[in-house]
């Protein structure tokens, strides 16, 4: 079977029907085409798959019938596909391209609200609004009026409640669930157009209903509220033209208070703000829950006759020997579930009983056939199955739902049941497993790098990417994160080189007067800097303290304490000294005496610990290393770190007082062994010098004491180069 597609000629489509109508669409073509290759070593039967988004939707994506998965079997469909059902925009070399209402590639003209390519909406007036009266009554409450010629309609919930839509026409015929039965969602056909009505079923769906149609209508409507709760709000929307005329509230042929497909308007003493907004079912009170069925069927529309209207002529009386019986009646409109027909009536002799033509009875004596229920028992029930809900899952193994409701029909109308009047029949699935597609998976792409470090602990990385099943590269999203190989991992590259870090020796003694101590900061750290020769930290740790002496202290009195020394350190902790002597009270004056003498009483401590304020940062630095040169200038290296208080790093230490880490060493001159063997044999051995001889090995020993000179010296010229 051959496909059909619209035809771009000269970048403007092409209306015609090239094809016959039951021809299949081009995406099922060219999808079809696959159905004798192979894929992963079998044969499917492939069908197109539409929710592509952006370019892809020029992709030619198949799924494989009764399975749920899709591959991509091209990069592109043929020029001129539809990019998607909508039919406003074909595929060119890949591309999605636009097709304005005029049927020009390209086109940006778009029919406006009116429907008019290109207009300015001017043709027509858009009507919108959002109904929020406060209802008070249960039962229909009419809330909006959709005019003759009405188009676009779009009649919403604001929010999710227990109320429901209804829409009936003027007439009087129920659309959508009248006579307090509730309708499935679905299409409804009403005032010459076709309605949707959607009611999401979804626990977690927040959307009200709603009613849809394009238009136009052939006659008025009205939308109800069968209220129950507090109203959400509805918003209305649709479009009339410029002149068209919105027709009275009642049609002609009905007078208030008549039966209205049998329902009734509210009468005069029901609530003043409920007035001609709402409507109930004869024989059922406002107050009643929408769940209730009315207790008898409403009765028949009385007929009216115009007040100046002519009585007929009556005709001449017939001969009584003919009159109508009743011979039978009409075959039941339904099998089940209330029906109606209607009695037969045929002309017959009195006495004989016997038919004859109607013409020889009296036409305006034969009785009117009254509609008469049949068939009352109730339908069987059934089980009424919905629509799959969406897959919970993008790919992979998902679950999908859907409502299934026992259903029976009486009186022409669908009515939920209990389910266990259809536990005669099995109840279909509401749960089902659901597959969109192959998941795309986890692929390590590259080794791991090289360790971040030469020494200690760092960490190393590889390249992990998430590859679909096509082979390309996707969102990370689309792969399971919980199975995401590691891209990165600590690695140990065993210890590093250790090196003492000191402070410089604090400014301060311990002590104002007599024997103190002066600190510094002591730390063993690792050395990043290979290319220092430093040997590591060893057993033998730098002293932390050196001792200083301030002078001898004035002699006081008792055990007598002194005041506190300043601390020996100028940040972070350190320590306090003061003097305590023994002392002895005389008159007016204290003599010192020996310490012995106090030995009964508990001596003051003459050290306690300080602390001043936070370092902060500070300084530090190694040991200097050795020096490159023996002699005649070299320099040596030490390294130098800022560190805070607890010996991190750290780029807050003032660069003024950074202490050098390079300094020269060994400037003294080099003294040239002397060999007793190396000596010049002739007295011209200077002229063998400046004529560059010493090259050669005779004059390099003849005169070995002046070449070896001149060989030093020009060394140290190169080394001071």
């Amino acid at each position: 079977m051959m496909a059909c597609h619209p035809v771009l000629i000269s970048f403007k489509r092409s209306d015609k029907q090239i094809c016959p109508e039951n021809t299949r669409g081009v995406r099922e073509a060219q999808c079809a085409s696959y159905n004798n290759k192979p894929f992963m070593g079998r044969f499917y039967e492939w069908e197109p798959f539409a929710e592509g988004q952006g370019n892809q939707k020029c992709e030619l994506n198949c799924r494989a019938m009764g399975y749920r998965f899709y591959v991509r079997q091209a990069e592109k469909v043929i020029d001129g596909t539809p990019c998607d059902q909508n039919g406003t925009s074909v595929c060119v070399s890949g591309q999605c391209k636009t097709i304005g209402c005029d049927d020009y590639l390209g086109s940006d003209k778009v029919a406006d609200k009116c429907g008019v390519c290109g207009g300015d909406n001017s043709a027509c007036k858009v009507v919108s609004g959002v109904f929020k009266h406060i209802l008070t009554n249960l039962g229909y409450h009419k809330i909006i009026e959709i005019p003759e010629g009405a188009t676009k309609i779009n009649v919403t919930e604001m929010a999710k409640s227990n109320n429901y839509l209804a829409l009936r026409s003027r007439s009087g015929r129920s659309i959508i669930n009248g006579n307090w039965a509730i309708d499935r969602p679905g299409k409804y056909e009403g005032g010459g157009t076709m309605f949707t009505y959607k009611r999401p079923n979804e626990i977690s769906s927040t959307a009200g209903e709603s009613l849809l149609a394009e238009g136009p209508t052939n006659e008025a409507l009205d939308v109800y509220m069968i209220h129950q709760q507090l109203n959400p709000g509805v918003h209305y929307e649709y479009i009339i033209p410029t002149a068209n005329v919105i027709r009275p509230l009642l049609p002609p042929h009905r007078r208030p208070g008549d039966p209205f497909n049998g329902q009734l308007e509210v009468p005069d003493n029901t609530n003043p703000t409920d007035r001609g907004n709402s409507f109930v079912e004869q024989g059922i009170h406002t107050g009643h829950p929408s769940g209730s069925y009315p207790a008898r069927q409403p009765g028949r529309l009385p007929s009216h006759h115009p007040d100046n209207q002519v009585p007929a002529v009556q005709p001449p009386r017939r001969n009584r020997e003919y009159n109508w019986k009743q011979i039978g009646t009409t075959e039941c409109t339904v099998t089940c579930g209330k029906g109606s027909q209607y009695p037969i009536f045929r002309c017959v002799n009195r006495n004989t009983h016997e038919e004859v033509s109607d013409n020889v009875c009296d036409s305006s004596t034969k009785p009117i056939p009254e509609e008469e229920p049949c068939n009352l028992f109730p339908c069987p029930a059934y089980w009424d199955i919905g629509e799959w809900s969406e897959c919970s899952k993008t790919c992979g193994l998902g679950m999908q739902h859907r409502q299934v409701l026992c259903r029976q029909m009486y009186a022409n109308r669908t009515l939920a049941v209990q389910p266990h009047n259809c536990q005669h029949l099995e109840k279909p699935e509401t749960a089902s497993t659901c597959q969109l597609k192959i998941c795309s998976e986890w692929q390590i792409r590259t080794e791991w790098t090289p360790c971040s470090v030469p020494c200690g602990v760092g960490q190393k990385t590889r390249d992990v990417k998430c590859i679909s099943n096509i082979g390309d590269i996707v969102d990370d999203e689309e792969c399971n994160m919980k199975l995401r190989p590691t891209d990165i991992e600590n690695c140990d590259m065993g210890s590093c080189a250790k090196s003492w870090f000191l402070t410089e020796w604090s400014d301060r003694c311990s002590v104002e007067c007599g024997e103190g101590v002066r600190t510094r900061s002591v730390v063993c750290l690792t050395n990043h800097i290979s290319s220092l020769p430093l040997e590591g930290c060893g057993n033998t740790k730098p002293s932390e303290t050196m001792s200083c002496d301030n002078g001898p202290c004035q002699g006081k009195v008792e055990w007598f304490a002194g005041s506190w020394s300043q601390c020996s350190v100028e940040c972070n902790s350190g320590t306090q000294q003061r003097e305590v002597i023994c002392i002895r009270k005389t008159m007016g004056s204290f003599t010192m005496v020996n310490p012995y003498e106090c030995s009964f009483l508990e001596k003051p401590p003459r050290q306690q610990p300080c602390y001043l304020k936070p370092c902060g940062v500070k300084w530090f630095h190694t040991d200097w290393s050795t020096c490159s040169k023996t002699c005649e200038g070299g320099f040596r290296v030490r390294e130098v770190r800022c560190l805070s208080d607890d010996l991190t790093p750290s780029d807050k230490c003032e660069s003024q007082y950074k202490p050098e880490d390079t300094e020269s060493c060994n400037p003294q001159d080099c003294i040239p062994e002397i060999d007793e063997n190396c000596k010049d044999k002739y007295y011209n051995c200077n002229v063998v010098v400046q004529a560059r001889l010493c090259v050669y090995a005779y004059y390099k020993t003849a005169c070995c004491a002046s070449c070896k000179r001149a060989a030093n010296r020009q060394s140290g010229f190169l080394g001071r180069r």
